[in-house]
């Protein structure tokens, strides 16, 4: 499985044609506790940069957006549940949504671990 990053501080993880959307740990590191999440809905279309979920912290609110094209497959119910797992696993079980890519080219567009670790210093 190989895993870009954008700018705004959301990962996704590949598997075929299908991508596990989520934030990073440094994304929810600045965010601090999260106490709300907004999935949105399966079978949604998303163009890469649109506003695909809401999240609310005790600090901030802020939007993760579609890394790429694609249609929305599936949502991670624990997270609207249990917000705190975005927190304590950010990468794993605080993933958000899944979605089925509609161009690769935009994901090997994306950065790879080293750049966005030198992104964030």
């Amino acid at each position: 499985m190989t895993t870009r990053y954008t700018e705004d501080h959301e990962y996704i993880k590949l598997d075929g044609d299908i991508g596990t959307v989520g934030i990073t740990h440094f994304a929810q590191d600045k965010l601090g506790d999260l106490v709300y999440v907004e999935q949105p809905k399966i079978g949604k279309a998303l163009k890469q940069g649109d506003d695909a979920a809401i999240i609310e912290s005790v600090k901030a609110a802020a939007e993760a957006k579609a890394p790429v094209d694609g249609e929305v497959l599936e949502v991670n119910q624990a997270i609207v549940d249990d917000p705190s797992l975005v927190n304590s696993d950010p990468e794993n079980a605080g993933w958000f949504f899944k979605i089925k890519l509609a161009d690769k080219a935009q994901f090997d567009a994306l950065m790879d671990e080293a750049a966005y670790k030198k992104l964030i210093g």
